[in-house]
């Protein structure tokens, strides 16, 4: 199927102005004059202005919303260790993991109601009030007591990440006022902040565990996560006006969304990437240990992993932003996919093990970072925060079945079993990409229509 979309003709954000569109027979010049009259009409910081000291304080305060916020949902590959091992060993790994998984559901499911209300209100109130709500969900999970698990699902799985979802999706949307041509790339600097995390939060943990206990260590987190807040607070601005919120719960809602077939397709393809991208990120280091025995190389593997995935989250902005974010997307789940059958599967040393992470960690990152981008490519300015919320809220189901339903193939803590795990896991990333969704783009400019082919796995083509 192909839809006819213009990539090169100008985005007019304010709602009281058409989206002029230009036709593919369009020549430079004809569109220069007709783009003139339309440009004068529009508000002055309604355009994206791509750049400024304002814009990139906001890149670097929302780097540090994502340091707290994805990075410490990354960091639980070490609770989880410490959980199965000692503080929750009355219950099954499944059990376990399932706080993890929980934490990825809370943040993505809020996500349908924090993106309107960011459309609204922007970033002003809800950083500082999710900061102070996260802070408080680590002190409440520094106290809970040892063998409870319900303590850990209440704290650490539904209010932390309850707080953490107020500030996650305006540290995406408030790129998208900021920036157009360069959106990619600055949403990759975004995204890295969790990469960073994923190597601070995982070695600190595993170091600060046997020294000072389970209470302090999870009070060192809110320190950090405070400190992180406060400059974000002052940093992170928008350059839109706000606007009324609806009064009804459905028109804030935007589940007008799923009418245009695009953003449709698209949400469905990474609906089936979140039940494999986490697995990794959630198992390395127990699948370490189970088979080489406990190291200290074990408790590394997971902060490669997020060392890596800073490059991966940078990187391929760069190439999204010149080939395309949907081509840059599909090809790094695909080449994600070949990576955990062709190392992890067969990882039997420390060595593969460490390689795999490395790869691993940069092709898996363009799939956090490139999410929102692709949103944005495919949506009014105005709307960005609520359409980025309902992606999120739609991915919720499967980052809660995901990881879970890999923990069930972990019967015992066997190679057989884990490689049972694994298959899961690329079954799925191959599903993803088995088929493309085409998107014919025509561009006008002085040499004439030229024409871009994106591509975004459409499971229902299959």
């Amino acid at each position: 199927m192909t839809l006819e979309t213009t990539s090169s003709s100008p985005t007019v954000v304010s709602p009281n102005v058409s989206t002029l569109n230009l036709d593919s027979s369009t020549q430079g010049s004809d569109a220069e004059k007709q783009l003139e009259p339309v440009t004068e009409r529009l508000p002055e910081l309604e355009v994206p202005p791509d750049g400024g000291i304002q814009a990139w304080l906001s890149v670097f305060g929302c780097f540090l919303v994502y340091f707290c916020t994805l990075g410490l949902i990354n960091a639980f590959g070490e609770f989880n260790v410490f959980y199965t091992d000692d503080y929750l060993s009355n219950y099954s790994p499944t059990l376990i993991t399932m706080i993890g998984a929980l934490q990825v559901f809370v943040l993505y499911f809020l996500g349908a109601w924090v993106g309107p209300i960011f459309d609204a209100y922007g970033p002003r109130y809800l950083i500082p009030a999710s900061g102070l709500v996260m802070v408080f969900a680590l002190c409440m999970l520094s106290i809970t007591q040892p063998h409870r698990i319900w303590q850990q699902y209440l704290t650490e799985a539904i209010l932390l990440n309850g707080g953490a979802a107020f500030s996650f999706y305006p540290s995406m949307a408030v790129i998208g006022h900021w920036f157009k041509r360069r959106a990619a790339f600055a949403l990759g600097f975004v995204v890295a902040g969790s990469g960073v995390s994923g190597i601070v939060f995982p070695i600190m943990i595993n170091k600060l565990l046997p020294k000072i206990g389970f209470a302090w260590t999870v009070r060192v987190c809110a320190l950090i996560v405070f400190v992180c807040y406060t400059i974000a607070t002052f940093t992170i601005k928008t350059c839109r006006s706000s606007k009324p919120l609806p009064n009804s719960l459905f028109k804030v809602l935007d589940f007008g969304a799923f009418r245009d077939l695009r953003f449709t397709t698209f949400a469905i393809g990474a609906w089936f990437s979140t039940f494999s991208v986490f697995n990794p990120y959630f198992y390395i280091a127990e699948y370490s240990t189970a088979m080489n025995g406990p190291s200290s190389i074990s408790a590394y593997l997971l902060a490669i992993i997020c060392a890596l995935s800073i490059f991966g989250r940078i990187l391929p902005g760069l190439v999204a932003d010149k080939w395309g974010r949907f081509n840059t997307m599909t090809a790094f789940t695909a080449i994600s996919g070949i990576l955990v059958l062709a190392l992890w599967y067969t990882s039997i040393s420390r060595t593969n093990e460490i390689v795999f992470s490395v790869l691993y960690g940069f092709a898996s990152g363009p799939f956090f970072t490139l999410l929102a981008g692709c949103v944005a490519a495919i949506t009014p300015i105005e709307k960005i925060g609520a359409r980025i919320g309902i992606l999120f809220a739609f991915l919720s189901t499967g980052a809660l079945a995901g990881s879970p339903i890999g923990g069930i193939f972990v019967k015992t803590q066997d190679r057989e079993n884990f490689q049972h795990l694994i298959l899961y896991t690329v079954g799925v990333s191959m599903l993803v990409v088995r088929r493309g969704f085409q998107l014919t783009v025509p561009l006008a400019g002085n040499h004439g229509p030229r024409r871009i082919i994106l591509f975004w796995p459409c499971p229902l083509s299959m």
